[in-house]
């Protein structure tokens, strides 16, 4: 269906210039997106790539309203040959991004990326592989022990699908389209410290997203040497202040940050001063809970953003990250989340860490006044509550 050819990275030198071009949409027939935006770079000098491919078709990357979770579609064509890349999928107990690839004509993935185990950025990857065809999945290599992941590893398998764990230093070209992993270069065992991280370069155009990369992670792709400037950065982490430290939003120095959140999330994603710190840096900010699906287009050269609703993100309208001063992990929370108080014993073990044994004892200790109380559960402790926690699937109520 496809080739790609790995490379390893090597210096160099350029020079890029990014004006303005027209825009062509491809989006779901119920849904209806606004004026584009056209991202304007003619003052910028950059040290990029040689020169852009002459008569380059338009790449559409798409940022997909999937509420409190990830996934973005790449979608592009070369000389006769469609090309389709999907970067997360999507929130495990929804079919949402199923439906958007469907009513968009996606028949099938080229390659898919589950940047880290936790089931907002895996949940759907599941149900891809049974309704298309997909040639090859990239995974961390890091694991889980939730339902969602034992599904997808399970799927990947029974699929055929080629699967890879890429690592920091590999360069991709899948068609015109080059892939350079900026992380992990090791696994740690932090599954966010293991978040496959990339930088997508088309043309003279250039992408970064990095899944739930939090501080650290950032502060290690800066010190191994990559060139991050990019025209576009999807903050990491859905916008918590876990990410988009201002040494690292200095180095991809962006135009464009994308925020993918829920509407209302329990979490406050994105964060206030993650907000201020992109909008102080005078970058152009778009959030799905605010514009729904963000579609960016780039012909190599030019950037042409159109939003399926209008709005803007700016640190007096961003989400709350507390309700009535209660720590974060312990709010009330929408029906985006596991409350381990009422679920059945299916869905707690949806829950990373939780098995059929810890399900069972966690029936028997309800109720639970807090998350901390989950420490009651024998082999609960400080490092597994933590994961459960980051997460994002488990509350109480």
């Amino acid at each position: 269906m496809y080739t790609y050819v790995l490379k390893w990275l090597t210096a160099f030198s350029i020079i890029v210039l990014v004006g303005c071009g027209q825009l062509e949409q491809n989006l779901p027939s119920d849904v209806e997106m606004n004026e584009e935006t056209n991202v304007d770079h003619e003052n910028e000098e950059e040290v990029r790539s040689e020169g852009v491919e002459e008569s380059l078709e338009r790449l559409k990357v798409h940022f997909i309203d999937v509420g409190q979770a990830d996934a973005t579609l790449f979608e592009y064509s070369a000389e006769g040959e469609d090309y389709r890349i999907l970067f997360d999928a999507g929130h495990w107990m929804e079919e949402d991004l199923v439906h958007y690839l469907q009513v968009n004509d996606i028949e099938y993935i080229d390659i898919m990326v589950g940047s880290h185990p936790h089931a907002d950025h895996i949940g759907q990857m599941d149900l891809i592989l049974e309704a298309m065809d997909v040639s090859e999945v990239w995974m961390s290599g890091d694991i889980a022990t939730s339902q969602t992941f034992l599904r997808v590893m399970e799927a990947i398998e029974a699929s055929g699908a080629d699967y890879h764990e890429p690592r920091a230093g590999e360069v991709y070209d899948v068609g015109p389209l080059e892939i350079e992993i900026l992380n992990p270069d090791q696994l740690t065992g932090d599954v966010h410290e293991g978040s496959i991280s990339a930088m997508f370069t088309y043309g003279d155009t250039r992408f970064v997203l990095t899944g739930d990369a939090e501080k650290q992670t950032e502060e290690a792709m800066i010190k191994r040497g990559y060139e991050l400037d990019a025209d576009v950065l999807q903050l990491g982490h859905h916008g918590s202040s876990t990410s988009t430290i201002p040494a690292f939003l200095q180095a991809v120095n962006p135009s464009v940050a994308i925020i993918s959140a829920g509407k209302d999330n329990q979490y406050g994603h994105p964060h206030r001063e993650v907000v201020e710190r992109v909008s102080d840096a005078e970058v152009e900010m778009y959030a799905t809970f605010v514009h729904g699906t963000i579609v960016v287009e780039s012909d190599g050269e030019t950037l042409q953003i159109r939003t399926e609703k209008d709005g803007d993100v700016n640190p007096s309208n961003q989400q709350q990250a507390e309700i009535e001063g209660e720590p974060l992990e312990e709010q009330v929370v929408e029906s985006d989340c596991i409350n381990i108080n009422e679920a059945t014993i299916d869905l707690l073990q949806e829950i990373n860490h939780i098995g059929e044994e810890r399900a069972e004892a966690l029936m028997e200790l309800r109720p639970f006044e807090s998350m901390e109380d989950l420490r009651r559960i024998n082999g609960i402790g400080d490092g597994r509550l933590t994961d459960i926690i980051n997460e994002g699937i488990a509350c109480v109520r």
